[in-house]
C-alpha cells in the first residue's frame, strides 16, 4: 500500500455523514498515526440534495455506487447503507472482488453473508472489517480477535441493544408503561421513528450474538433458530415486582459452548440488582467474556449513535492503514468449524411467571397443580389482588427447570379459563 490512500463512502445517512466529516477533519491525525495520506475520491447515497448535518462535496457524488468501483481507483471502501442484501451486498462483493478493502458497521449483512464475504476477502488478500457492527464504540471484536487471541473462550454475554436498555431503565425510573417510554425513545433518536421493531423484538441483538459466536468460538455463522424474544411484552408491573425481589429486567444476548455445541439466545432476564450487568443503564452496552486463562473480561460503552459507530469505523481504518492485513474472523476460513447447535429444550433456568387470573377460590391451587404435573418446582409465590377488576396477579418463581417443561406448562395455562391473559415468562440469569 502506497502513502496516498483513496477512500469511498457509500451511504450518507446519519452515520455515513458523520463518518465523512470525521475523515475530512482528522486527515492530519490519521497521517500522524499511520504515515498515510487519505483522500476521499467518491461518495454515494440515494439523494444528492438531501439536507445533511455536515456538507458534502457534490463534485465527487455518484448516484450509482457500483460506478465508483468501475471509474475510480479506490483502496478502501466504507459501506454504510445497512441492508442485509441488495445494494449493500453488491457493493461489498464488487469491492472485494476488485481487491478493495471494505469497512462496514452492517450487522445484518455480516450475520447473514459474513462467511461468504470473508472467504471473498481472504481470496483477494484484502480486509473485510466490521468492528462497528457489534456494540458500537466498544472494541469487542478486536479484543476477541487480538487482545484475547490465545484464550479459550467459553461464554460471551451482555447488553447489546441500547434502545431496549434505555426503555427498561426509563420504565423503572419513571414508572411509565412500555408504549409511553418507546415514544420518548423515538423523540430522542434512540429508537427508529417509523419501525422500531428490529430493536425491540431481539432481532438486532441476535445478529450481533451470531457475529460474536463466530469470532469467540472459531465457528461458521450459525443459521439455527434459537430463543429470540424482545421486550414488547414487559409491563411496568413486572419491573416493579422484580425490583421488590431485588432484581432488574435486562435484555441479554448470550452465547456459549456446551459440550462442543453452540447455544445462542436473546431474551429478557431477571438479573440481581447488585450485579455488574444489573447496573448498566440507559443507552449503554456491556459485553462480558469468559475465557481461560484470562477469566472474566468486561467492556462497557455507548453501543449506538453516529459518534460511537464512527469511532469503531475509524479504528478499522487505522488498522488497515498500518498494514494489518488479517482474516475477517481471526483465523482462515478453512479452519472455522461447522456449527453443531445445542438443543435449547434441554436448557434449564429458574423462571419468573406472572399470570393475570380471575380472583376466585381455588384458582391458585389449580395453577400450582399444573406446575406439579409438569415437574416444575416452585420456590416462591406472590399474590396481588385487584378487587376493582375482580382479578389478581399471581407471580411464581421456580427452582431450575427444563425449558421444554416450561413451554408445556404455558400451553396448558393458555387453555385454563381462569387465566385472563397470556402468561409472562422471564428467565433468571
Amino acid at each position: 500500500m502506497n502513502n496516498k490512500i483513496n477512500i469511498a463512502v457509500i451511504g450518507l445517512g446519519q452515520i455515513g455523514n458523520y463518518l465523512l466529516n470525521e475523515l475530512n477533519t482528522k486527515k492530519k491525525d490519521i497521517e500522524l498515526k499511520t504515515g498515510k495520506k487519505i483522500n476521499i475520491v467518491a461518495i454515494s447515497a440515494k439523494n444528492k440534495s438531501k439536507k445533511r448535518k455536515f456538507k458534502i462535496n457534490k463534485s465527487i457524488f455518484f448516484k450509482n455506487p457500483l460506478e465508483i468501483i468501475k471509474k475510480k481507483e479506490v483502496n478502501i471502501l466504507f459501506e454504510v447503507i445497512g441492508k442485509s442484501d441488495g445494494i449493500s451486498k453488491k457493493v461489498v462483493e464488487n469491492a472485494l472482488n476488485n481487491k478493495i478493502h471494505v469497512i462496514t458497521p452492517n450487522k445484518a449483512l455480516i450475520s447473514k453473508h459474513g462467511d461468504y464475504l470473508s472467504k471473498l476477502a481472504e481470496k483477494n488478500k484484502v480486509n473485510l472489517e466490521f468492528e462497528a457492527s457489534v456494540a458500537g464504540g466498544i472494541p469487542i471484536l478486536r479484543t476477541i480477535k487480538e487482545g484475547l487471541a490465545t484464550n479459550k473462550i467459553n461464554k460471551v454475554y451482555g447488553i447489546l441493544n441500547g434502545t431496549c436498555n434505555y426503555i427498561l431503565t426509563e420504565m423503572e425510573k419513571t414508572k411509565e408503561n412500555f408504549s409511553i417510554v418507546l415514544k420518548k425513545a423515538q423523540l430522542l433518536g434512540y429508537a427508529e421513528p417509523a419501525n422500531p421493531s428490529l430493536d425491540l423484538n431481539g432481532h438486532d441483538a441476535f445478529a450481533k450474538i451470531r457475529i460474536l459466536s463466530s469470532l469467540a468460538f472459531n465457528r461458521k455463522i450459525s443459521k439455527h433458530k434459537s430463543f429470540m424474544e424482545g421486550i414488547e411484552n414487559i409491563e411496568y408491573k413486572d419491573i416493579d415486582i422484580a425490583s421488590q425481589l431485588n432484581f432488574r429486567i435486562k435484555l441479554l444476548g448470550i452465547t456459549e459452548m456446551i459440550n462442543g455445541k453452540l447455544f445462542e439466545r436473546v431474551h429478557p432476564c431477571l438479573v440481581q440488582k447488585d450485579s455488574y450487568i444489573g447496573n448498566v443503564n440507559g443507552v449503554m452496552n456491556a459485553v462480558i467474556v469468559h475465557g481461560k486463562p484470562v477469566g472474566e473480561s468486561v467492556l462497557q460503552g455507548e453501543g449506538a449513535g453516529p459518534g460511537a459507530t464512527s469511532s469503531a469505523l475509524m479504528s478499522d481504518l487505522l488498522s488497515i492503514l498500518r498494514g494489518n492485513i488479517k482474516y475477517s474472523f481471526g483465523i482462515p476460513n478453512s479452519k472455522r468449524k461447522k456449527v453443531v447447535s445445542y438443543n435449547e429444550k434441554n436448557s434449564s433456568n429458574s423462571l419468573y411467571f406472572r399470570f393475570e387470573v380471575k380472583d376466585k377460590p381455588g384458582v391458585l391451587s389449580e395453577i400450582t397443580k399444573l406446575f406439579a404435573n409438569n415437574k416444575i418446582s416452585i420456590e416462591r409465590v406472590i399474590q396481588i389482588p385487584d378487587h376493582k377488576k375482580k382479578s389478581a396477579s399471581i407471580v411464581i418463581i421456580t427452582h431450575k427447570s427444563l425449558e421444554y417443561r416450561s413451554q408445556n406448562l404455558i400451553k396448558s395455562l393458555k387453555k385454563n379459563r381462569n387465566v385472563i391473559k397470556k402468561p409472562v415468562l422471564i428467565r433468571l440469569f
